[in-house]
């Protein structure tokens, strides 16, 4: 199984995946960027869009500003339906 790091989140995203139960890159992927954001948004209410994009980049393997617009205003769609929870 490889780390959460071989997805170059940094050591603190590392820690708050573990803490919401996704220790590898494996179950980030199993899991995805949206449950992902879910679960880290009920333990870190400051979590924000941008580390929704950020997850959902290092999961497909590019950066950040690479993910197309698309597929940022589904992510965004999807944050705003869930920042108030």
């Amino acid at each position: 199984m490889a780390e959460i790091t071989s997805l170059n989140l940094g050591k603190t995203m590392e820690k708050k995946l573990k803490s919401v139960g996704i220790y590898s890159a494996e179950s980030l992927r199993e899991v995805g960027s949206k449950q992902a954001v879910f679960r880290l948004k009920a333990q870190y209410p400051s979590t924000c869009v941008v580390i929704l994009y950020h997850l959902e980049a290092a999961l497909q393997g590019v950066e950040m500003k690479e993910l197309d617009s698309s597929c940022k205003t589904e992510l965004k769609a999807f944050f705003n339906q869930i920042k108030d929870c």
